[in-house]
């Protein structure tokens, strides 16, 4: 996984992707099988590691993947969750 530089704040992303049960939806058809890419400590880590992920599953039109802005769920200097 990426690094953040020195200096550069840590912004938590997970990358994540899967079947989906419909093609204009958001639901996974299958939780068992969620790919889980990775973690990443910025937005330009995770969206390299997204377009990766989701041009290597081109073919299939089910599957999607995600970027969750983990940072904006929890604050990594408090300890406290954020209202989403």
């Amino acid at each position: 996984m990426a690094s953040a530089s020195a200096g550069e704040k840590q912004l938590l992303h997970l990358v994540i992707g899967g079947e989906l049960k419909n093609v204009s939806g958001i639901e996974f058809r299958d939780l068992s099988k969620v790919d889980f890419i990775g973690a990443f400590p910025n937005y330009k880590s995770a969206y390299d590691a997204w377009k990766g992920a989701a041009q290597r599953t081109v073919d299939n039109a089910h599957m999607r993947y995600f970027i969750l802005h983990a940072h904006r769920l929890l604050d990594p200097e408090t300890g406290h969750s954020h209202d989403v």
